[in-house]
């Protein structure tokens, strides 16, 4: 290679990174796209020509590698751990705070930095002489999951940056967030191709960060703006930043690099603390990105190391959570949806509106007896609330806009689905539809059967669930053991090697174990831990089968309602029939000698909220359950601990009314192993 060649390359590199960070975090960009894009390929073309001078910071590289075959771990700095915030929901929660901190310091030379604080995923990014090394997500605090080649697919993280001297080794730390116009798009396209949709844009960012595939993330337009920086020594022991004596200094070092920071705001007392606050409340809609809520922190790194920090929180910072955001929007129809079980299920159309960072045009109504609790008519503006939900939920009717001219919701005596009669079961508030070979119901039970908690069969989703039921080819969930490669190929944009992924994911579900096998059949009033406790009981489906309703009683957790739908589910024909077949196609229908678990946690009450980082809610759940305990969606009295994630929501103001014992992630993990 010619030395021209090889200084062109060098220079290519440098150009483009001054125009991504023109582009991506000044929005600020001096060249066209196309331009851009032409610097690109010949960067590209110089590149395939000398492989040998690709280097790990190169924009060439952003584009992401082969897939790993799983995240290793990453201990993060013990001098620095990624602590979380201590949350404040009120005015006076935040004067509290602010007590604090003056008992400790004074309020003469006192000033705060407030910032928006992002709803993402927690990440450090670690640079060793101006490269970046390693990307790691927060995780527990302590150990974090390796997505380095994850990280550089965002555009908004520099590979590169020209660093002062002193700062040959330096962490940031951010979030990683996906863009409301980008969270729209990719659910948009999962709609098309009938997958299944993201709930919010953090849940969008937080999936794609963590995939195995890093080409996967670099298509999900993510982006990270950064809120912290540490500049260590070789040992990692923390060290004065040059230049930088407080946090906005030492934004303005980062964003004079090429990081994309947040908007800092300075002031002097708590006044003007709740005017941001206010502010940025009003505007959080516009902002294109979501936010849940304010930073405030004490901008001296001085003041800081005075205060301190306790093991879970800094001492020196307070997170400001606002309330779910709730909007009023004109409800246009309701129809009726029928589920697994029959369950015909009111659901509202409305007219489009943007809430809680995603535009929403339908919101659940519960059922028949709620619609006329709240009076809900079709015509009417209604405020509607989301929250980590994909769906939304009416709150209530604004009854001053009333015309006259809306109507009154009336329970359809018809399926929409089928035809049949529906019927309301003495004491329920849903209404069902009686129709055995309805096509919504057994679409449904494809769903539930399919899915993670059920027999977990990767590669088919709601779209191909379509097609097998288009072209007649299951009747039942059994039938889709009894599906060929062949029978695949035939069905739209499924090529041999596609084919051959549906039939060996469904054969792998046979060897799923029998409480999940039964959780699946959707016997109704039987979740996964019900189902796992009548496995670990009977041992086998013949036993089940022939259980009495007073047999079943006797069960812990098996209550009448219980009792009597399983034993009303295997004396139906459709269903001995279905067994039969599941049989047959050698699925796992025994309980086997399983390893016997620690029932450590056995009565005690469980409720999970905010983000885990090691393990997912469901993860969670499986591990309470198996050792005995429960979970349950809402903090009471009756609740022994609260498990606290990053951005934790209204619940850990609940617990903390009530004295219920909050323990964070890595607290947990002891506890339950």
């Amino acid at each position: 290679m010619t030395d021209n060649a090889k200084n062109r390359l060098e220079k290519l590199k440098v150009e483009i990174r001054r125009h991504e960070r023109l582009y991506y975090v000044s929005d600020n960009p001096e060249i066209s796209d196309a331009e851009f894009d032409a610097l690109m390929r010949e960067l590209i073309t110089l590149e395939k020509a000398n492989p040998s001078l690709v280097t790990p910071d190169s924009p060439t590289q952003r584009v992401g590698g082969a897939p790993a075959p799983e995240l290793a771990t990453v201990t993060h700095n013990v001098n620095s751990p990624m602590l979380s915030l201590d949350n404040a929901y009120s005015d006076e929660e935040l004067e509290k705070f602010h007590e604090r901190v003056v008992k400790n310091l004074g309020d003469e030379n006192l000033k705060y930095a407030v910032e928006p604080k992002l709803d993402g995923l927690g990440a450090s990014l670690i640079y060793e002489n101006g490269s970046l090394v390693t990307g790691a997500t927060r995780g527990d605090g302590v150990t974090g999951e390796d997505v380095t080649a994850n990280v550089k697919t965002i555009k908004t993280v520099p590979l590169k940056v020209d660093v002062p001297k002193g700062m040959e080794r330096f962490e940031v730390r951010g979030e990683v967030y996906m863009p409301r116009g980008a969270f729209e798009r990719l659910n948009s396209e999962r709609e098309a191709e009938g997958g299944n949709l993201f709930a919010n844009p953090r849940n969008a960012a937080a999936g794609s960060l963590r995939l195995l595939d890093s080409s996967v993330t670099a298509s999900r337009s993510l982006e990270m703006i950064v809120y912290a920086l540490i500049v260590t020594d070789s040992a990692g022991k923390p060290k004065l930043i040059p230049g930088a004596d407080s946090h906005h200094t030492a934004m303005e070092l980062l964003r004079k690099l090429g990081f994309k920071t947040p908007d800092v705001n300075i002031v002097k007392n708590m006044a003007e603390v709740k005017k941001i606050i206010a502010s940025y409340d009003k505007k959080r809609e516009k902002l294109g990105y979501d936010i849940d809520g304010m930073v405030i922190k004490v901008d001296s790194f001085r003041q800081r190391d005075e205060l301190g920090s306790t093991s879970k929180f800094p001492r020196w910072a307070i997170a400001f959570k606002y309330p779910a955001q709730q909007v009023t929007t004109k409800l246009l129809s309701i129809e009726t949806q029928v589920g697994r079980t029959g369950a015909i299920t009111p659901v509202a159309n409305l007219e489009p509106v943007t809430v809680g960072g995603s535009k929403v045009s339908r919101a659940t109504l519960h059922n028949e007896d709620e619609i006329k609790r709240k009076d809900i008519r079709a015509g009417d503006t209604v405020l509607i609330e989301k929250g980590g939900e994909v769906i939304p939920k009416v709150v209530k009717v604004i009854k001053s806009k009333r015309t006259g001219a809306e109507k009154k919701f009336v329970m359809p005596r018809k399926c929409p689905a089928c035809g049949a009669d529906i019927f309301r079961p003495e004491g329920e508030a849903v209404a069902r539809c009686s129709g055995s070979a309805c096509p919504a119901q057994l679409k449904e039970k494809l769903k539930h059967f399919t899915a993670r908690t059920a027999m977990d069969i990767d590669n088919v989703g709601p779209a191909l669930i379509d097609q097998l039921l288009e072209k007649k080819l299951v009747s039942d969930p059994a039938d889709l053991y009894y599906i060929g490669h062949q029978d695949v190929m035939r069905l739209e944009r499924m090529a041999d090697k596609s084919a051959t992924n549906v039939v060996d994911s469904i054969g792998k579900s046979k060897e799923q174990p029998f409480g999940k096998v039964l959780f699946a059949m959707g016997i109704r009033y039987v979740g996964a831990r019900v189902a796992k406790v009548l496995a670990q009981n009977f041992k086998d489906i013949d036993k089940l089968m022939v259980a009495t309703p007073e047999e079943l009683e006797k069960i812990h957790e098996i209550g009448p309602r219980v009792a009597e739908s399983v034993s009303v589910f295997f004396s139906q024909k459709a269903n001995r029939d279905l067994v039969e077949k599941l049989r047959h196609a050698g699925v796992n229908l025994k309980a086997g000698d399983e390893v016997a678990v620690s029932q450590t946690l056995a009565g005690k009450q469980f409720v999970l909220t905010g983000t885990l980082q090691t393990m997912t809610r469901l993860t969670a759940k499986e591990k309470i359950e198996s050792q005995g305990g429960r979970v349950t969606s809402s903090v009471t009295k009756k609740t022994d601990y609260l498990v606290e994630g990053a951005d934790p929501g209204s619940k850990s103001k609940k617990a903390k009314e009530l004295g219920v014992k909050i323990i964070d992630e890595a607290a947990f993990k002891k506890m339950a192993g």
